[in-house]
């Protein structure tokens, strides 16, 4: 009888764990940002005319962007999606923005800070970065694999992507996974130009603020 009794207990276990266990490792991977490469070591000068480098934003969640303030296309459109973000955390002296411009010979600090007043970008850990163009370029190009450079033939004459970087309190790059047909992926960088993936990106700094506590 006892023998039964313990079959009987083991299929009941058995049945359950393969009914529950895809669903307890789905919300794992639903909850769990990917961790990829950490951010290499930066120096620049934000919109005050202060150096700004990486270790200003130790210990801090932050946003990356590169963008450059004559942008008549795209860039616009990624910082009003930063400025929802900024309305998100507004305050929060653990969370920060990185702007870089592709743009340094044009935005200058006094540029940039002009940008920064006219866009509402008032967040005291946002700034606003310029530097060596070739600097830049290599930080954007080979630190993050996210393309910036310059092109006659493009408006404005630079070329660059729409997405954000999500960067962890030890300076890695964060990212969800996400389902893509039959398998789940991670998204690595956030499209600024899209409400969903912007609304992952608020979503998921929260979380990495709410790790540290």
């Amino acid at each position: 009888m006892k023998k039964n009794t313990y079959i009987i207990v083991s299929l009941i276990i058995l049945i359950f764990g393969i009914y529950a266990l895809p669903k307890i490792m789905n919300k794992f991977s639903d909850e769990t940002l990917m961790k990829f490469e950490e951010v290499p070591p930066f120096s620049f000068t934000n919109q005050n005319g202060e150096t700004i480098s990486n270790e200003d934003f130790e210990g801090k969640v932050y946003v990356v962007e590169f963008f450059f303030t004559s942008c008549p296309t795209i860039c616009p459109k990624m910082n009003a999606s930063l400025l929802k973000v900024q309305k998100e955390f507004y305050g929060n002296p653990s969370f920060g923005i990185a702007s870089f411009s592709i743009d340094p010979k044009r935005d200058t600090p006094e540029v940039l800070k002009k940008y920064a007043e006219d866009h509402g970008a008032s967040h005291k850990n946002w700034h606003f970065l310029t530097g060596e163009k070739e600097v830049i370029y290599t930080f954007s190009n080979q630190g993050f694999k996210l393309y910036a450079g310059e092109n006659e033939a493009a408006e404005g004459g630079f070329e660059h992507s729409g997405l954000f970087a999500l960067i962890d309190q030890d300076g890695f790059i964060r990212s969800r996974v996400v389902e893509m047909g039959d398998s789940k992926n991670p998204i690595k960088f956030y499209d600024g130009l899209d409400e969903t993936q912007v609304q992952w990106l608020k979503e998921d700094i929260a979380k990495l603020l709410k790790e540290k506590g």
